[in-house]
């Protein structure tokens, strides 16, 4: 578990903390997680705290490889998450004007900045919604069944140009038959 002390870095001598660690993943993470991600290695954390009256506020850079499920077909994509992140951490209940000012800000209980979760949350917020296998983007590949297929968006428009009213196609029926019909006499 990765935590840090809010008073240790309100309480400093120096003006930064620097934060430099590689992360074990929980298993209650990848148990929450599952719908989202496979695995995750090589979890890397480099950042600094500092304390600004009310907050600690830590400046975060994350690396990690994961395998996460195609947004196609499931299956498993390596993908290499490197991003970076800003959390605002307090001590007591935020005000409303606090709140409003700053983008995130996370109540610490017992003096624990937890960054363990930190960590967890922003790698799973960081992972695109769509993501496919190098196969499916080469191919454009979509997944397909038992009387259906998905289609690309540009394959659906073109479908629906070459697609005929169903009221004009009767309606195109009748005047064949009247056509006939005068063409009879």
């Amino acid at each position: 578990m990765l935590e840090i002390s809010f008073s240790k870095i309100e309480n400093a001598s120096e003006p930064l903390t620097h934060i430099e660690r590689d992360v074990k993943m929980r298993p209650e993470f990848f148990k929450r997680s599952k719908e989202l991600l496979i695995d995750a290695k090589n979890v890397h954390l480099s950042g600094d705290l500092f304390y600004q009256e009310p907050f600690v506020t830590g400046n975060f850079h994350i690396t990690a490889d994961l395998t996460v499920p195609s947004s196609r077909s499931l299956k498993p994509v390596d993908y290499q998450e490197d991003f970076t992140f800003v959390e605002n951490y307090i001590d007591r209940k935020p005000t409303k004007e606090e709140l409003e000012d700053n983008d995130t800000i996370v109540q610490v209980d017992n003096d624990v900045i937890d960054l363990q979760t930190a960590v967890e949350d922003n790698m799973l917020l960081n992972i695109p919604t769509t993501i496919l296998t190098p196969e499916e983007k080469e191919k454009n590949i979509f997944p397909e069944g038992n009387g259906w297929e998905v289609i690309s968006e540009s394959a659906f428009d073109e479908g629906k140009k070459n697609q005929v009213n169903p009221a004009f196609a009767k309606l195109k029926v009748l005047l064949d038959n009247q056509d006939d019909k005068n063409d009879k006499k």
